[in-house]
């Protein structure tokens, strides 16, 4: 499986007609995390460990770094390296049966999966320490409460959900979403300066673009643009009030 996502997202990486990603699972769940029996049998190998996370990066890294957005449809359990994975993503949409846990400790292992890296910055680090330290299962409802999930649908309607909203992002700039990305995972790293000088270059590269020159003049014309995704997922939520 991790060599089926490495070649995935190596082909979307250098396929430009690939506008947006999509990652669920098959079946009843979305990831348990590492086979035990394989970790079992590295554990007294450090060289073997260190191998097996350097091919992990091979195709983890470039899902965090991809200048594409990136959704991951989650139900029932993403456990240890399943939930890693899930936070990987731009937009998680978790259908009603969808359960969340960090679940490293119960190993005996440090969280791993850029967890350390991403539920931080997601949910800032006081709430990340009780995530990891208290272990506890997150529902669907819970984690959106935590802004880890985007949206909660009915089982049935989450890939349908999921792609409907990929599309909508495809058919926006994704080229622009891309290098919005970029400069924004440099933000907690980079001086005030720095990012005002990043946004600048950026601009110029983004008003070079088609999608500016078009969406300015539609706008400019009166042209009905299409919904964007944030309005869908506001649509949804009205409906649901």
């Amino acid at each position: 499986m991790r060599e089926g996502l490495s070649a995935a997202f190596a082909d979307a990486v250098r396929d430009h007609t690939v506008r947006a990603v999509y990652l669920t699972a098959q079946g009843p769940n979305f990831c348990a995390g590492g086979d035990l029996n394989a970790l079992n049998d590295v554990r007294e190998d450090p060289w073997a460990v260190h191998r097996r996370f350097r091919d992990m990066g091979r195709w983890m890294l470039p899902l965090m770094r991809i200048e594409k957005p990136v959704l991951v449809g989650v139900r029932g359990y993403a456990v240890g390296g399943g939930f890693g994975l899930a936070l990987l993503a731009d937009m998680v949409i978790a259908s009603e049966s969808a359960k969340f846990r960090a679940s490293w400790s119960r190993l005996g292992i440090m969280p791993d999966a850029l967890a350390l890296y991403t539920l931080p910055r997601l949910i800032g680090l006081a709430r990340a320490r009780k995530v990891f330290l208290a272990d506890e299962t997150l529902t669907a409802q819970e984690a959106m409460d935590l802004d880890l999930v985007t949206e909660v649908v009915p089982d049935e309607d989450l890939d349908a959900r999921s792609l409907m909203l990929a599309q909508s992002l495809a058919e926006g700039p994704a080229d622009v979403w891309g290098l919005t990305k970029l400069v924004l995972s440099r933000t907690f790293e980079t001086s005030l300066d720095d990012m005002f000088l990043f946004e600048g270059l950026g601009q110029v590269v983004a008003m070079g673009g088609p999608e500016f020159g078009s969406r300015v003049n539609a706008m400019l014309s009166k042209e009905t643009l299409k919904p964007s995704t944030g309005d869908l997922l506001r649509e949804v939520a009205a409906k649901k009030e």
